[in-house]
């Protein structure tokens, strides 16, 4: 227990908040840019940065939650956390409970505003796992008794996930369990083993499904339907590339005007190349970097191992949502569905986040009290 003069000297990683806080303005500015255009569709043009400006609002208050949370508390609270998340994908199956849109069963309707359970089981696997791999110590190199039954949960989540349906988040949830059992110790040949599975999984759902079979098409070849299956990834293409080095200038986009679908959700990175051009992007990529290098600093400085295996798995998470989403702008990738931390719009991904980051911070804190 830290001493009253410690506790006078408790403080957390600058850096690490700074990064946040700016990927949160130039959000803010980016949705304040493309949002209007579809706003004038429900008769407010300032529709959507009102609400991107409610959830911000909560998403601070959720950050201040999680900078102030007893993790001890919360690490005895990881089952029942997990348990609540499970029950909250299961659920959005009910008539009148959940909600489709385009044809994706992902979000509980609340009438006021939706909730989107896979926003929260990204954080719960997280939670969970971290405790389960801290309870286990070296059973998770026994394949039998430590590693098969964690599989065995994460696998039934991420078939939730899959029917959905939603690839996208399958693949994050299966690459933040992937990380933490190497973070734990796992032994390589069954992590090796995993991975090759992965690889076939996930080949094997996008071939077995039309929706996700157009997306593949339309990653290896968009021109040959640029009208269809191509429209969009061609659009976001235009959007970077027209941005040049310097940009358009903020809101001088073309693209945004009903050209680019998506255009302040998954693909606002397109529109952000457009308006603030090449060092715009880069700048937005240095900050994931700084966000992600600052957060396994906090990982390596903590000396509890249920902090440390917590930080890694939510900093990867983060960091690795950041990397698909640009990458799938520019093509690199196909497209996923999944959203651009802290700068994309969104509910529940912004309130989740922002908790999660209030978490880094307290450990961070934890860890600067114990060195001093």
């Amino acid at each position: 227990m830290p001493s009253p003069a410690n506790m006078k000297k408790r403080r957390f990683d600058y850096l690490f908040l700074f990064s946040v806080a700016a990927l949160l303005a130039i959000g803010s500015l980016m949705i304040f840019s493309t949002s209007p255009t579809l706003g004038i569709k429900l008769g407010d043009t300032y529709y959507f940065v009102k609400r991107h400006l409610l959830y911000l609002m909560l998403g601070i208050t959720a950050l201040y939650y999680g900078f102030r949370l007893d993790l001890e508390n919360l690490k005895s609270k990881a089952n029942l956390v997990f348990i609540i998340s499970l029950f909250l994908l299961l659920i959005i199956y009910i008539p009148g409970v959940g909600r489709s849109i385009s044809g994706a069963a992902r979000w509980i309707d609340l009438g006021v505003i939706t909730f989107q359970p896979s926003e929260l089981m990204k954080f719960s696997i997280v939670l969970w796992l971290s405790g389960m791999l801290y309870a286990m110590k070296d059973k998770v190199k026994d394949l039998w008794r430590g590693l098969l039954p964690l599989l065995a949960t994460v696998g039934a989540v991420i078939l939730l996930i899959v029917i959905q349906p939603d690839l996208g988040t399958a693949l994050v949830l299966s690459a933040i369990s992937f990380i933490l059992l190497c973070a734990a110790g796992a032994k390589r040949a069954h992590i090796l083993s995993l991975a090759a599975l992965g690889f076939i999984g996930v080949f094997l759902l996008s071939i077995t499904s039309t929706y996700r079979l157009k997306r593949l098409l339309a990653y290896l070849d968009p021109w040959k339907d640029p009208q269809g299956i191509g429209f969009q990834i061609i659009q976001s293409l235009m959007a970077v590339g027209s941005g040049g080095l310097w940009g358009l200038g903020l809101g001088a986009s073309r693209q945004k005007y009903f050209y680019l679908p998506q255009q302040f959700t998954d693909f606002i990175f397109a529109i952000l190349c457009e308006e603030l051009g090449f060092i715009g992007g880069v700048g937005v990529a240095f900050l994931f970097i700084l966000f992600a290098m600052r957060g396994f600093k906090v990982a390596l400085s903590t000396p509890n191992y249920f902090h440390y295996l917590l930080t890694v798995g939510i900093t990867f998470w983060i960091a690795m949502q950041a990397l698909i989403n640009i990458m799938v702008v520019i093509g690199l990738i196909p497209t996923t569905g999944i959203p651009l931390p802290f700068i994309s719009f969104g509910g529940t991904s912004t309130i989740i986040n922002l908790f999660a980051v209030g978490i880094l911070l307290n450990i961070s804190a934890k860890s600067l009290v114990v060195k001093s």
